[in-house]
């Protein structure tokens, strides 16, 4: 058949044999791919995620956290339990499904059941539960907080409860816990360092009486945790039971005349050549 050619001819190709089995092969490789994205949506599609029509399993793993406070007598046993979704699959996870808080202290036992009935709730319904942790640290108490044991202030038992919490989301892995970075690191270590010496260079002035003396001053002996090392108030020549050392995290003590951190809420803030220092996060209020 003619074929009427109206325009100028500016090049032209033979499609030859090989031509044709390379436009047959893409096409081949473009129907594999089609089928591999609609295999893999169908795989997503079929992935369990949290919601709140999920029914509880007879069985449940979980952990309890052991919370001792001063504002009661008795301790507080928190419990949490999680349940795990796609078991044994690729898509595997382990989301909060219950929460229990039980002790022999029964004056907020109301408050308490409603707490963790609605906590309980909130995990059950799915999503993004770690906001649970900021709005519960966020809470505090108008009577005042207290430090728990390594120094960390809490400012409620709510606040504490929250920490809880978010150890256990730190432990599945639903909040990811930031890192120090290595300047970060080298920077605490050399504050540690530089407040060990000072420290070690008092020591060394220290009279066996558990004092110093300045040479040539027949005054009293001097508590040697008084000093330009600690802040105000100084603490009495003899030792009192309160004067321990405080202990942080990583078995680091810190001084028992430290006050807390507002950054890192730990009581290793200690004052090293006239400036407020932490022994913990690296901050200084001279920058």
């Amino acid at each position: 058949m003619a074929v009427k050619i109206d325009k100028k001819i500016k090049g032209y190709s033979v499609v030859t044999p090989e031509d044709k089995a390379k436009q047959a092969e893409a096409a081949r490789a473009e129907a594999v791919r089609q089928e591999a994205v609609e295999a893999a949506q169908a795989r997503a599609d079929n992935v369990i995620q949290m919601h709140e029509r999920i029914e509880r399993p007879e069985t449940l793993i979980g952990s309890t956290y052991k919370l001792k406070t001063p504002l009661f007598e008795h301790a507080l046993y928190v419990t949490i339990n999680d349940i795990v979704l796609n078991a044994g699959s690729e898509h595997e996870q382990r989301r909060p499904f219950e929460i229990f808080i039980n002790s022999k202290n029964m004056d907020h036992f109301q408050w308490i059941v409603a707490l963790t009935r609605i906590m309980s709730a909130v995990f059950r319904k799915g999503g993004d539960v770690t906001f649970l942790v900021e709005e519960m640290k966020a809470v505090f108490d108008p009577r005042g907080g207290y430090f728990k044991a390594g120094g960390v202030y809490m400012p409620s038992l709510v606040a504490e409860l929250g920490s809880i919490v978010e150890d256990h989301l730190k432990s599945i892995g639903m909040i990811k816990d930031p890192e120090l970075s290595d300047a970060q690191r080298a920077l605490i270590a050399e504050k540690r360092a530089a407040y060990a010496a000072l420290d070690s260079k008092k020591n060394s002035e220290v009279s066996p009486a558990g004092g110093f003396r300045v040479a040539g001053d027949a005054s009293p002996v001097v508590d040697d945790r008084s000093g330009e090392l600690f802040p105000e108030p100084r603490v009495r020549a003899e030792r009192r039971e309160e004067d321990v050392e405080v202990t942080g995290d990583g078995g680091v003590s810190f001084p028992p005349s430290a006050t807390m951190c507002h950054k890192c809420s730990t009581k290793a803030l200690v004052i090293m050549d006239g400036c407020a220092t932490c022994l913990n996060c690296g901050y200084s209020k001279c920058g």
